[in-house]
Formats: C-alpha cells, structure tokens, sequence
C-alpha cells in the first residue's frame, strides 16, 4: 500500500492569469441562481416535482418557508412543531461556502468536532441525509463539498421517528440541486490567495419540445494551497442529471455524481496546546510530510420516482447506491518529549472501501375525517453497507519513524524505509431496516397535532471474526401547534432518538464473542417549547426554542476489567447525559434592501448518571467541544442604484474543553462579502477572517492539540449566466 497510486501529480490545466486579467476588467458578483415561475414547468409538473412555494421577497434570499425534512410531507414552517433550520442557496452563495463547515455560523446550537463531525445541541454527530436518504460519500474524514447542493436543510433534536439512528442533536440534509425546465447555463472562475484556484460550470433546460425531459451538467474544479505546511488540496465534482415527466401523474430524476478528493498532507490533526489553550507553536505545523495524503473517490446513482395514485395519493421512492475508496498515509502527533518540542510520530498507511445502497419509500394521503384534516404518512427504508478496512503503521524509532521539532520542523521523510506492522483486514456489513407511520391533523383553524411511531431493526456484523449483532428500538414522536393568530405559531413536542452501540463496543462489552452483543442501543428522548413569529408582513420570521435532552445506555469503561481477557466486559452500560439549553433564531428581510440572520444558542451538557469522565467524549461532568454560548450574524445590504451588495458577518463561539480537558479559546471571527454586476457578469469578492484572527475551531486531545482556524483569506469569483 506504500506505492501510492492514487496520488497522481498535479497539474492546472487553465492559466490563472486569465482570470486576474478578466478581474482588472470588470466589477460584478456571483450569479444568482435563475427564480423559475411554475409557468416554465411542462402541464401538471408541479404536482409531480418538488415545488418549495413562497411569498416575499424574502424568500428570495434567506428565508424558505416551506420544507419537507421535518414531516416528509410539504408542510409551511410555521405548520411545524419542531425546530427546523434551511439554509437557501442565496445564502450559500453570499458566504462563498464551498463547504459544510462554512455555514455553521447560520445554524443556531452547531460548531465544529473534528472533520466532518459536528457538535448540535451539546452532542456530537456525524450523520447527515442527501435528499432525505442515506448515503454520503464523504463519510469519515472529509467534509461535504457544496457545488451540486441547492439547500441545507438542520432538523433539530432526536430524529428517529422519521430517519432512523442518530445523535440527538440533530441531522443535515442536503438537498441536490435538479433539472430544470428553464434553460439557465453559468459558468464561473474563483481566485484568492493561497494559489487558490477553481472552475465550475452548469446547464440545465429542456431536451425536447414538449418539455417532458430536462437535463442538467455541472462540473466543479478547485485547487488551493493550505495554511498548513505541506497541505493542498484539489477537488473534482463531475454530475449529470435526467428529469422524464412519464405522463401528468409520474415523474422521474436519475443522477450520477463522480467525486475525486486529494487532499496533500492530509489526514490533518491539531497544533499542540497548553492547557490554558495557547498555541505551543505557529498554527502552520503539520506532523504530516509532504508526500502523505487523504485520498477519496466515489460514484454515486440516485433515482427519485415522484408518482400520484389518485388525487389523495402519493408516493415518493428514491434509490441510492454508491461506492467509494478513501486511501490515506498519514503521520500522527504521539506525545512530546520533555523537552516540550520533540514529537513522536506514528505512521499509519489505511485504506477504505465502502458499497451502500439504500431504498425509501413514502405514501402520502390526504384525507377529512370528522371534519379535521389529516395528512398520513407511511414510509419503509432499507440500508446496506459493506465496509472493507486496511490498516499499516508503526510509531517512533522502532518503526524508523523520525521524531519532528514542533519550533522548527524539518521534514523529508522517506516512508517506504519504515517497519510497519500489518493488522488484520476487517470486512464488516451494516443494515438498517425501518418502518413508520405519522398523521398530520388540522384540528380547527387554531389547532394542529402530528403524531408518529417508526420501528427499527439492525444488524451489524464483523465478517471476518463471525460477530453479529443484532437489536431494534421503536421511536414515537407527538407535538402539538397553537396558533392564535396567522403570525404566531406556539408549539411543543417529544421526540425520541436512538443510536446503536458500534460494532467495536459490543466486541469489547462481549469477550465470550457470543452471537449477539451484550449492549442495549443508546436512547433519548427531547421536550421542546418554541414559539414562531412572522413580521413586517412575513417577510421576517423570529423563532424562540427550549428544549431538554436526556440520553441513555451510554457506554463506559468498566473499572473492574483488568484488560487481560478475564472475562469482565471492557465496558459498561451505565451511563446518562442531560442536555438543556435555548435557541433564538431570526432571519429574513427587515426592509426592502436589508435583509440577514442572527442564530443564538445557549447549551449545558452534563453527565447525570454513570461516571463521570469514564463517558465517551467527556471530561469530568463536561462534554468536549461544547460550548456553553455560540452567536452568529449575517446581514446583507442592496444597492440597487449600482446593482451592488454588501454583506457582514461574524461568529462568536464561548470557551470549551477538549478531549483531554485543555481549554479552547473563545473567538469572534468577521467575515465580509462585495457583489456587483456589470454587462451581464458579475463579480464577488469575500473576505473572510477579517482581522486575521489566530483561533481554534475546536479542540481534540493533548498529543494533537487543537484544530486552528484559517487565517485571513480573499476570493474573488466571476461569473456569466447565458
């Protein structure tokens, strides 16, 4: 696994030059995705598609009033009994997001983990849906890319009722973008500092006269070099997309993504820290080399059926299938000496290989009963995962593994010389199977009920060593709406979630090996109180949420097990974590030319049963990476008389602990955004980072330190729509 071959040289095959010469020409901001009127739509279309319909201007910008991730049915936000959070392309657009970790700033109660992970409502997580299904192809230690997604859709608290195991934090959705009806062609050129460079381009519109099929093609191209030593990156998204309206009553979307991901330097980890969180040297070491690297590349179909039965019937299924292959050679922080400036470093050479596939079906009918309307809902899912697991390291002088100053690094390692040690390759399947039901209820013009029940089945197995492990759980959701008026919507709710115990817990909790583990699936359950409120002619819409989480079986180390195959189980169920906290949410347009959101949380996660610090991602009765307060504004500002914008944001994160209990600062970071058009091309440019601020977005363990934040950053962006 030394010889590398995913890891081909680099070569930019267009001239940036061009795009600094074509910036010295014109003025103008990134395109703005063409509003398309259901008149564009071929007959009956809009009850075939997915149509988010909106009033406002707002809606333009910030604020989508209508989502179906919270009750798989289109329901009005104010018509929801639960937190939700969506994220427009606008607002993408306007933070120059390429990525997730872009927009945590927008989302009330979320800040970064590690990696993909994140940290929702005191609880880390790293689940997250595309189109409402399982199956993300950047699972593990990438972090989604945003070019082919049309919205972010955060439902928040326990999930299960709906999608099954997860954190109950909360759950991500992206949502794909799609064919069009209406021809709309963009192409666009990125630069910026770092040697920062992209290219990406897509079409969409009709293939034949009578507009029963739409296309759309989007190719996405960027590479840029990192603030940390030895890193670049360089990201290829290529998908295709075809939409066949069949007849007025079925319509369907085939789409193929292929993505190729090749992070140098890479798997990234932190910079060294005291324990009062201050950098032991400058934010750019890296303990990798420069010929380590993450690499990823994944194929990915997906094929949505949107078909109505009768007037009062629908059904949407959507298939999902994916393959990827993540290789990595990487070195890790293994400790200091007590020097304090030299590191031990462990190599590791790792190879990934992930089939999924999955099913979802949903039946919608609409029906009155008793004078109360009654939306139903009746879903299925079926997953599959295989996973195939290579793994090769070696740490420190007994593996020939260089030590490395932390002051004054000096690298040039030649790994092929190292003694690695050979694991056992793992092959292991994963499958999740649920059934579920929920009724909607317009009780009178004031009142609304929701109340579902889903059951799960799931299975994990380790194919090798024959381990299995099998259990179900079962996962209710009621809540209740008060609406004494059309701008005011008061709603509660409780919600359960659960998470199964991995498949390496219950090998530890089992030493026996028996067929089936000895641990229980975590559980929780959520009371939530909120209040909803649209202003200024609902163009503005505030929402104010409370809410308590309890979480149980959490596993924990058993401090009778003496680790010597005794016997005794490695770990324990004894574990309970509470999390309370409040939210405040406001986004929209405040006057015709203003417009923003402002994303308040305030969290306390604590251990109230079991041991403390014995719990997975705690220390003490705290839990790593949570901080107690976060804010985060951006607002935005047109100028009409010189076809302008400006935009202003920052993010304030409170102090946290990591995992190994050293501080991490607190930080408030200002990013700013110019866009304007000039002669049908339009320009962007973002500043982020504004006053260079030397921060951590979070903290990890004390051989690692903590995840430094990028330094003061530009970008410039062209773009020209036909």
């Amino acid at each position: 696994m030394n010889s590398n071959p995913w890891r081909p040289s680099k070569k930019i095959t267009l001239k940036k030059s061009l795009l600094a010469s074509a910036i010295t020409l014109v003025f103008s901001p990134a395109v703005v995705a063409e509003k398309v009127s259901l008149e564009e739509s071929p007959p009956n279309f809009e009850q075939n598609m997915e149509i988010i319909q909106v009033s406002g201007r707002a809606a333009q910008y910030y604020f989508v009033e209508e989502s179906a991730m919270a009750t798989k049915t289109p329901t009005n936000y104010m018509d929801l009994p639960q937190s939700v959070q969506v994220l427009s392309q606008e607002l993408i657009s306007d933070q120059a997001a390429k990525q997730t970790s872009d927009l945590y700033r927008s989302i009330s109660g979320m800040t970064q983990f590690s990696y993909s992970g994140v940290t929702a409502r005191g609880f880390r997580q790293d689940q997250v849906r595309y189109d409402g299904v399982q199956g993300d192809p950047y699972s593990g230690f990438s972090i989604p890319q945003l070019f082919n997604v049309e919205r972010v859709e955060v439902l928040k608290g326990p999930t299960g009722m709906l999608y099954g195991a997860g954190q109950p934090g909360g759950l991500l959705n992206y949502v794909t973008k799609k064919p069009k009806f209406s021809q709309a062609s963009e192409i666009t050129l990125v630069s910026g500092n770092d040697d920062l460079f992209g290219a990406y381009a897509d079409t969409t519109g009709a293939l034949d006269a009578d507009a029963s099929l739409a296309y759309r093609l989007g190719g996405f191209y960027q590479t840029k070099e990192g603030f940390r030593n030895n890193t670049d990156e360089q990201n290829t998204l290529l998908s295709g997309a075809l939409t066949w309206v069949v007849n007025d009553r079925l319509d369907l979307t085939l789409q193929y993504d292929f993505i190729d991901q090749d992070l140098g330097g890479h798997r990234l980890r932190g910079v060294p820290v005291d324990d009062n969180g201050n950098f032991l040297t400058d934010i750019s070491y890296n303990a990798n080399e420069k010929s380590d690297y993450q690499r990823l590349q994944a194929n990915v179909w997906q094929l949505i059926a949107n078909s109505e039965i009768s007037d009062n019937l629908t059904n949407r299924t959507v298939v999902r299938v994916l393959d990827n292959r993540r290789t990595q050679q990487y070195h890790e922080n293994r400790g200091l000496a007590d020097d304090g400036r030299t590191m031990t470093r462990e190599f590791r050479d790792q190879l990934r290989e992930n089939k999924d596939w999955s099913i979802t079906t949903d039946f919608v009918y609409q029906t009155t009963l008793a004078d109360m309307e009654h939306t139903w809902l009746f879903g299925a899912d079926y997953f599959i995962g295989e996973l195939h697991y290579e793994n090769n390291f070696g740490r420190g002088a007994q593996s020939l593994i260089p030590d490395l100053d932390i002051i004054n690094p000096v690298y040039g390692a030649d790994t092929s010389s190292y003694l690695l040690l050979e694991r056992p390759h793992t092959d292991s399947e994963t499958i999740r199977q649920g059934i579920y039901v929920q009724d909607q209820i317009r009780l009178n013009e004031q009142w609304l009920a929701i109340a579902g029940l889903r059951y799960d089945r799931f299975e994990d197995k380790d194919i090798n060593a024959g381990f299995k492990t099998t259990d179900n759980s079962t996962s209710p959701r009621v809540g209740i709406i008060y609406q004494p008026d059309d701008e005011t919507s008061v709603f509660a709710n409780i919600t359960r979630g659960f998470a199964p115990q991995s498949l390496y817990n219950q090998q530890e909790s089992d030493l026996d090996n028996d067929v089936v583990g000895e641990l229980k699936a975590e559980t929780s359950i959520q009371h939530e109180l909120g209040i909803k409120n649209q202003w200024l002619d609902g163009s503005l819409l505030s929402t104010i949420t409370a809410y308590r989480i309890v979480k149980d079986n959490v596993s924990s180390w058993n401090p009778a097990d003496t680790g010597f195959n005794d016997g005794i189980p490695a770990l324990l169920q004894i574990g309970e974590v509470t999390s309370e906290g409040l939210e405040i949410d406001l986004v929209g347009d405040i006057t015709e030319n203003w417009t923003g959101t402002v994303n308040y949380a305030y969290n306390r996660a604590k251990i109230t049963g079991g041991a403390p610090g014995d719990l997975t991602n705690s220390i003490g009765d705290e839990f790593a990476n949570a901080p107690d307060h976060t804010l985060g504004v951006w607002t935005r500002w047109d100028l009409p008389g010189i076809a302008s914008s400006f935009a202003v944001g920052f993010d304030y994160v409170s102090e946290r602990l990591s995992l190994s209990g050293q501080k991490v600062k607190p930080y408030t970071v200002w990013d700013a955004s110019w866009r304007s058009e000039f002669n049908g091309i339009e320009m962007q440019i973002n500043l982020k980072n504004l006053f260079d601020k030397e921060y951590a977005t979070s903290g990890f363990n004390e051989r690692n330190g903590h995840f430094p934040g990028e330094p003061r950053s530009i970008q410039l962006q062209l773009s020209y729509s036909l």
